[in-house]
């Protein structure tokens, strides 16, 4: 496919959605958001890809919205909330629901929306010299992107306020320690690091990994009778599936199952 400001590439079962803007630290416009919007319908047609890698070009993995898309004057009014519902919310629905596993290769600053950003997708690495900074309270507005439903649910509330408030940079050792990054890998074998991750989790069973998703997002608002129905449901869908059934047989047969995903 041809894009301008993203690279897209698949290796195996593994498709990467690489953010192509390093002149702009990979900053977010309406037309990195369609490009990507067209890269996750081409993974979703793709029965053959298993896991998807968003990362970035150059020494940023996203440094949240392009400003030069909001110059205005002291007395002009922008309608900010238009880009979100138009590019941003859209874009978060789709990657905490999205069908196969996500991997935020933060190479680098992710800061504002592209915080959110990773936060969005499955599992976050980090690369050592990488931070995370929701950056909002610099130039005055509110995180939005899911920061402010993500955030406080992935770190707790008080924490979450103060990223918000102080608007510091978090370092990736921090962000691993506060339950942020999955794993932080040294700089020099970062990306080989994460394509070795990638194609270990494209090899398990994503049919599962998608109603794993459903449930423990689900989590947050069932009560625990509510929860437990929705596991028996669940459960009853995967015992049905043909990944199961091939689980089962490679664990009685000693070898590695061979996981469709159906």
């Amino acid at each position: 496919m041809d894009f301008k400001t993203i690279k897209y590439s698949v290796n195996g079962a593994v498709a990467t959605l690489a953010l192509n803007r390093p002149e702009r630290l990979n900053a977010l416009n309406a037309t990195v958001h369609a490009e990507i919007r067209d890269a996750l319908s081409a993974v979703e047609s793709n029965s053959a890809l298993r896991c998807l890698v968003i990362t970035g070009e150059g020494r940023a993995f996203c440094s949240g919205q392009d400003l030069t898309e909001r110059v205005m004057s002291e007395t002009a009014k922008v309608d900010v909330g238009s880009s979100l519902d138009r590019d941003y919310n859209p874009l978060v629905r789709r990657l905490v629901s999205f069908p196969i596993p996500t991997i935020a290769a933060v190479n680098g600053p992710a800061v504002g929306a592209g915080a959110n950003l990773a936060l969005a997708c499955d599992i976050l690495i980090f690369s050592r010299s990488a931070y995370l900074q929701e950056a909002f309270a610099r130039i005055g507005l509110v995180p939005d992107a899911g920061g402010t439903w993500l955030l406080p649910r992935i770190v707790g509330l008080k924490r979450a306020i103060a990223m918000c408030l102080t608007a510091e940079q978090v370092p990736a050792e921090e962000c691993q320690r506060i339950g942020i990054a999955y794993k932080v890998f040294e700089d020099a074998n970062f990306q080989s690091d994460v394509a070795k991750a990638a194609a270990l989790l494209a090899m398990g069973p994503t049919f599962a990994y998608r109603l794993m998703k459903e449930a423990l997002y689900a989590s947050f608002t069932n009560d625990l009778s509510a929860q437990l129905d929705l596991e028996a449901k669940l459960q009853k869908q995967a015992g049905q599936s043909q990944d199961f059934r091939e689980g089962v047989k490679a664990f009685l047969e000693k070898r590695l199952p061979r996981y469709e995903g159906k």
